[in-house]
């Protein structure tokens, strides 16, 4: 554990990173900051600093960043997340003001969102009722021809129709089973991050009919709301392309795969409180030299959904953190007052 010394040595060197994007001397730190210690114990702390891996120096210079260990101590060191100005609530409420419908709120949250953080913003659609799935059948109608239905617990039935390719009884019967194993009791949104990875793990004689019926399944679920997922702002990215480790065109990639988002939404931000994923602890490779600041919306228990920003790592965490927190909840009592 480090000391209060050193803890505050590496705050003021994340604080003069993200605003000067420069790496941060002893003596800068010295001038700058009222650490109360001379240049040679800063130093020396820094190199301890360097030693436990919450700094580093990325070239001969004697400046030093901050690593993805370092930015994480410093977010769980944040004493709380600090309340927006009035000005700020103010505007967030004129710019939400006069939304029409669900689709006219994301929107002007997406908008919102990136304007205020000067980020990507990723929002989830709204789900109102927590369905979750209840019932798969895969029927045969005709030779060669059936029938695939999703049932879900709040009583709605989709179904279509699909070309079955000569499956037998037993492969359809094995094939249903299956199916409800793994995605009954689902949200839809987790049911497409199952559904994708379900294909590999079927036996070799139930693919050609399974690669069917899951991809009639992926389009099925895909059209429930809570699958959706909007971005905004990725032109905000341009703006760091010096920030990442490669160039910038995977993580656009990336941005436009909605399995991948959902996903960093459903890890980052399953929880009302604002959760940070930093660089490497992000599990998608494109996506590690980013970070995800993510909240729930919610009112009261009932989560609706989830939204977030994700950018370099080299960002103003606690401000970034308190607009998303700030978002979320306006959002979350105007959807339950609408």
């Amino acid at each position: 554990m480090l000391d209060d010394r050193k803890l505050a040595i590496l705050r003021a060197i994340v604080t003069d990173y993200v605003s000067s994007q420069e790496p941060v001397g002893s003596r800068a730190l010295v001038e700058r900051h009222n650490l109360g210690v001379s240049p040679a114990t800063v130093r020396n702390d820094m190199a301890v600093l360097e030693e436990e891996g919450y700094i580093t120096q990325p070239h001969t210079s004697a400046g030093r960043i901050p690593t993805d260990k370092g930015y994480r101590l410093f977010v769980d060191r944040l004493a709380a997340v600090k309340p927006l100005s009035l000005a700020e609530r103010r505007a967030i409420q004129t710019f939400m003001a006069g939304a029409l419908d669900v689709d006219d709120v994301v929107r002007r949250t997406v908008r919102l969102l990136a304007q205020i953080t000067q980020q990507v913003a990723i929002v989830q659609y709204p789900v109102l009722s927590h369905a979750t799935i209840r019932l798969i059948e895969v029927l045969a109608l005709t030779p060669g021809r059936g029938l695939v239905i999703l049932v879900n617990s709040a009583g709605r039935v989709d179904q279509r129709a699909v070309d079955l390719v000569d499956a037998g009884d037993d492969q359809l019967a094995e094939l249903r089973g299956r199916l409800n194993a793994a995605l009954v009791g689902r949200a839809p949104s987790a049911a497409v991050e199952r559904l994708s990875s379900l294909l590999d793990e079927l036996p070799p004689e139930l693919r050609p009919v399974g690669s069917v019926v899951i991809a009639t399944l992926l389009e099925l679920t895909a059209a429930d709301p809570a699958t959706r997922v909007v971005v905004g702002g990725v032109p905000n990215l341009t703006r760091f392309g010096d920030q990442f480790e490669t160039t910038v065109k995977p993580v656009l990639e990336a941005l436009e795969e909605q399995v991948v988002l959902l996903r960093l939404l459903g890890e980052a931000g399953g929880s009302s409180e604002v959760t940070v994923r930093i660089g490497h602890e992000n599990p998608y490779a494109p996506l590690q030299s980013t970070s995800v600041v993510a909240s729930a919306y919610s009112h009261g228990d009932d989560v609706w959904a989830s939204m977030g920003i994700v950018g370099p790592t080299r960002m103003d965490y606690p401000t970034t953190m308190a607009s998303v927190r700030a978002v979320a909840r306006y959002v979350g009592r105007f959807l339950a007052e609408g």
